[in-house]
């Protein structure tokens, strides 16, 4: 069914459909034609049965979390912090970027979120400091994807969900494979410095500067720690999390920066909630998919053809990440994730490969794929905040896509980048 399933699900969105309802049309096509219409009913059914979940609830929660955050200007003090911290080295506001990247990360776990928020404030502003705007997007679109890999992250609360991890585990798993990645991206910028004439380093900020730049970030910058905090001290869940991300947002925002107002709350409440939906709608139909695929025994049988290709772990790894990477060109991390997770997983795990571990190298391998195109999410939406077109963005990528497809290998080949924090706090051994 899956070898029939792909190349169906392509053509619907090439076609231009939705990817839920590609994910809900192309398997009730071949159950119909299968003659297997009971089994369309229970396709259906499971769309709903997918997002009936409590650790789901996570989600459209980070979601209101970062709308909220968005709306009340924190971004800007914390691009006004990296620019004390980093904006006198060559390259600055280039380096400003990627941190400023790093830091939204823990408040928003959305790459879409982080170049809408990021991108429309930095690209211009780089522009007007002497960049070319290919690469102020370049860089706006290649750091925006640590979002969804430092804690909190939607994919790795989707991936804790289908799989059964702990969401704790994967958070603290994702934390040096995002560092990993802006340090990466700082070093590349710093190679291609005379290449590409990025502006000269600027008056370095003064201590006080730097200090004053410090409190006033110093609100949103405790948000990720009272989130970790919070669920490693075993004081809330996940969710619980989220739903203490949203209180405290919202008062930072109305009682300490006191730039959200009340007026603005109707807007923020409703890109929430048309963004949580479209998440929840893209894992209800997935987990329908996933459903249907395990009455066809798809997973049995894949498991088998690529266990027949080698018994080398490494091997596997290897040409798994080729496949992700592929499969990350045409489909969102999230239903990619509910589709292959449960398929790949357990054949990972019975060579020996932890499952924290191998949940990281797929959540990274993917994000990364929003990145590339035809398909890449992360290139449409900083090709509609730049006004360039995607291919121009997609080539001005390609030194920054290279070198987070070495930290990908570097992850994959050294388990101890993402499970030594986990390890550390006891929550794997």
């Amino acid at each position: 069914m899956l070898s029939f399933f792909l190349p169906l699900f392509l053509v619907f969105l090439l076609l231009g459909l939705p990817v839920f309802f590609g994910l809900i049309a192309a398997p009730a096509i071949l159950l119909w034609l299968n003659g297997q219409e009971r089994d369309i009913v229970l396709l259906y059914r499971n769309v709903y049965n997918g997002m009936d979940s409590f650790p789901l609830m996570a989600i459209p929660f980070f979601m209101l979390a970062g709308e909220v955050m968005n709306r009340s200007n924190i971004t800007m003090r914390l691009v006004e912090f990296s620019q004390a911290m980093m904006g006198h080295l060559r390259g600055g506001l280039a380096h400003v970027n990627v941190l400023s990247s790093m830091l939204f990360a823990g408040l928003s776990g959305s790459a879409v979120a982080d170049v809408s928020a990021l991108g429309s404030m930095l690209i211009p502003a780089m522009e007007k400091q002497g960049y070319t705007r290919s690469f102020a997007a370049a860089i706006t679109a290649a750091s925006s994807i640590i979002g969804p890999i430092i804690p909190p992250s939607g994919i790795m609360i989707i991936y804790a969900y289908v799989m059964g991890e702990s969401v704790a585990a994967l958070f603290l798993a994702g934390i040096v494979p995002g560092i990993l990645i802006a340090v990466g991206l700082m070093l590349t910028i710093h190679l291609l410095a005379d290449k590409y004439n990025l502006p000269a380093r600027t008056t370095r900020a003064t201590w006080g500067e730097r200090g004053q730049a410090s409190l006033n970030a110093i609100w949103p910058l405790l948000t990720p720690v009272i989130i970790l905090g919070g669920i490693l001290g075993g004081v809330f869940t996940p969710t619980e999390a989220a739903a203490v991300a949203v209180g405290y947002s919202t008062l930072i925002g109305f009682f300490v920066m006191r730039t959200l107002k009340l007026r603005d709350m109707p807007e923020v409440l409703t890109n929430a909630g048309m963004t949580s939906a479209v998440v929840l709608l893209l894992v209800g139909a997935a987990m329908a998919f996933k459903t249907v695929a395990s009455l066809s025994h798809t997973p049995e049988l894949l498991a088998a053809i690529i266990l027949g290709l080698s018994d080398n772990p490494l091997v596997l790894l290897f040409l798994i990440n080729l496949l992700l990477f592929v499969v990350g060109m045409f489909l969102d991390a999230g239903p990619a994730i509910i589709i292959l997770g449960p398929i790949l997983g357990p054949i990972f795990t019975s060579l020996g490969v932890d499952s924290v571990h191998f949940a990281i190298i797929m959540a990274v391998n993917l994000t990364v794929g929003l990145l590339t195109p035809p398909m890449g999410l992360v290139l449409f939406v900083t090709s509609s905040v730049s006004g360039l077109r995607v291919e121009t963005i997609a080539k001005a990528t390609l030194p920054f896509l290279a070198v987070e497809v070495i930290v990908i290998f570097l992850i994959t080949f050294i388990p101890a980048i993402s499970l030594t924090v986990p390890r550390f706090f006891g929550f794997i051994h």
